[in-house]
């Protein structure tokens, strides 16, 4: 164990919000606060943006019962950002601002770029000998980051897909004409998201064919597929990523160059509606296009309650490495099958291997043509999903947190 450091400790939220980033949240500030070696605990305004613009909030003015309320609340309740440090002068006024609060912690919850953010202050306060212990905290719903066996915000998110397409397969099922339907589900380049709509097929309500980005895009043997199914089953169902491309790496959504977020990365939508419009030229049938959009990202009401207890658990293991001396790592899961039975482990992994890479999903998950995943991403995904979110309800609605956010003063 490392010699002990007083300081304070700073948190923010980085990237696509999530239905239990806020649990990692309370997990960081919970922890903190209760830790002697933390002398204060402040929250950046929208991530690395509020540090920059000395906006910090002090935690300990929060009320303890609104703070726990975090546990079910959904989005980010600090404020996100979408912003990437391209210059040696930012990471000179991220050292002011430490140096003026005194903070010897920064804990900075997000995805791939967000690990860079945090991988990148952490390398330049080591170069100036500035002491202060970086750990990075994962979340995203595209459970795509290197280094951990899954992330923090996937379970809820393939929970809520898998229920939403069962639901949706039982109204697509209604009419004595049959319909295809067509739901395009988040995932640039990793297809672990639109995978986890097979689950609904445990229940006999699943798609009849899924496309990830991980396999090329065919549209003539998508429309023959459609078609065929069709016409057999009067109904045809197919879950497609949003990231679907051609041979050529093109996405078939054909994003405009300049629609892009902060970090680069295409902005894409409305395939769904390109697909159904070409899957009823081919057929005739009546053809519904549905994006679920934000809706993954942001459905507490449907958060699996393991998927909260892990976020929880990332953020307060986070605090805990970092007391005993760890930096410049990321929290990592790992997955033990005693008896069969599921359990979460934790490990730390070098920020420089979890930052700006992607873990897709293998191919030997996905079937030989393509179109569907394997038992193995099934069993894969099951356990993450289980457990009912149990939050606080007022008038029948979520009661989520309402935080005061009060201005840190020196």
């Amino acid at each position: 164990m490392k010699k002990k450091l007083t300081g304070a400790a700073v948190f923010g939220q980085s990237g696509g919000p999530t239905s239990v980033i806020n649990s990692s949240a309370y997990g960081v500030i919970r922890t903190a606060l209760d830790a002697e070696e933390i002398t204060a605990v402040y929250g950046a305004a929208h991530g690395v943006v509020g540090i920059l613009n000395d906006e910090l909030f002090d935690m300990s003015k929060e009320d303890a019962g609104e703070l726990k309320l975090l546990m079910n609340t959904p989005s980010s309740e600090l404020g996100s950002c979408r912003y990437k440090i391209k210059e040696e002068s930012e990471l000179e006024r991220i050292r002011e601002i430490f140096e003026k609060y005194n903070i010897r912690y920064f804990f900075y919850n997000g995805g791939n770029d967000s690990m860079d953010t945090c991988s990148k202050v952490n390398d330049y306060l080591e170069r100036v000998g500035y002491e202060c212990r970086v750990i990075g905290v994962p979340k995203t719903i595209d459970n795509d980051l290197v280094g951990t066996d899954h992330c923090p915000g996937f379970g809820s998110a393939a929970k809520y897909i898998a229920t939403t397409v069962a639901e949706v397969y039982k109204d697509a099922h209604v009419y004595d004409t049959g319909t295809i339907t067509i739901i395009e589900i988040m995932g640039r380049h990793a297809g672990w998201l639109t995978g986890a709509s097979a689950l609904a097929g445990l229940q006999g309500l699943g798609p009849d064919y899924i496309y990830l980005p991980e396999i090329p895009f065919e549209m003539d043997e998508f429309l023959e597929n459609v078609k065929k199914t069709y016409k057999e089953k009067k109904n045809c169902l197919v879950c497609v990523s949003e990231g679907i491309h051609h041979h050529d790496g093109t996405f078939v959504a054909k994003a405009k160059i300049s629609e892009t977020d902060g970090f680069g990365h295409a902005q894409l939508g409305g395939l769904a509606a390109k697909l159904a419009h070409a899957a009823q030229t081919k057929t005739g049938a009546k053809v519904r296009g549905i994006e679920l959009s934000l809706l993954q990202r942001c459905a507490a009401h449907l958060a699996s309650q393991t998927d909260i207890d892990e976020a929880f658990l990332a953020g307060k293991s986070a605090v805990e490495h970092a007391i005993s001396g760890g930096s410049g790592e990321m929290v990592c899961f790992t997955r033990d099958m005693e008896g069969g039975k599921y359990k979460c482990g934790i490990k730390f992994e070098p920020l420089s291997i979890c930052a700006n890479m992607e873990k897709k999903v293998p191919r030997e998950w996905i079937t030989q043509d393509g179109t569907g995943v394997t038992k193995e991403f099934i069993d894969y995904v099951l356990p993450l999903i289980q457990g009912e979110n149990s939050g606080k309800k007022e008038d029948g609605i979520p009661r989520f947190a309402k935080l005061k956010k009060i201005k840190a003063e020196i």
